[in-house]
């Protein structure tokens, strides 16, 4: 599986978010995921659709841990 991860600003408060996005698994597994990000990089975050946005930059955390997952990795 491939996903697409990201550093960008929110456009509201202008400080660093971190978008992982292209997950093709069903909501469930996506809920799992991103309980298991947050909780691991300790931040907040949510979900849009197949996009999870997690608070702050967390780039090389997020793609370590999504390696382990068995996910394929494109920035």
């Amino acid at each position: 599986m491939k996903v697409t991860i990201q550093i960008k600003r929110n456009p509201r408060t202008g400080k660093p978010i971190t978008v992982i996005s292209d997950i093709q698994h069903n909501p469930q597994v996506i809920k799992n995921l991103e309980s298991k990000l947050k909780s691991l990089c300790g931040t907040g975050g949510f979900i849009e659709g197949k996009t999870i946005t997690l608070n702050g930059s967390h780039l090389k955390k997020v793609q370590e841990i999504l390696e382990k997952e068995g996910f394929t990795i494109k920035t």
